[in-house]
């Protein structure tokens, strides 16, 4: 067995795909439409092809998902956290709180929300 995808369902794919393909940087694999039901779009940051995430958008969807309290976060490894964040912090997104450390001489890290509100850790491990 082994790891195929995430799914997330999302409420606008244009702002979706800017946010993940735009401000993080990941790749727009494929398309697949699913009848006249939705479009199946699969990003992944370069090198993580392999194991990409999938936004959904459903056509006939007029309000935003509710997320649940199951759901935690993605993590995605960063090699520089400051210029990350100064970048998204361009175009207008903002860490949930400043980065920090879980433990001391761990790695650094901060979350941030896509447009749908989903959680994403970003993290950046410490110099080796």
């Amino acid at each position: 067995m082994r790891y195929a995808h995430v799914c997330y369902r999302v409420f606008d794919l244009d702002r979706a795909i800017e946010f993940y393909c735009g401000a993080l940087g990941f790749l727009e694999l494929k398309r697949f439409p699913i009848r006249d039901e939705a479009i199946n779009v699969f990003v992944a940051p370069a090198g993580s092809e392999d194991t990409p995430l999938e936004l959904t958008y459903n056509f006939d969807r007029d309000e935003p998902y509710e997320i649940g309290t199951g759901y935690g976060h993605i993590a995605l490894n960063v090699e520089d956290l400051d210029g990350t964040l100064e970048r998204l912090a361009a175009i207008g997104i903002e860490p949930e709180r400043p980065p920090y450390q879980v433990r001391e001489g761990g790695s650094r890290l901060c979350f941030v929300r896509d447009p749908d509100g989903y959680r994403i850790e970003l993290v950046e491990k410490p110099a080796a």
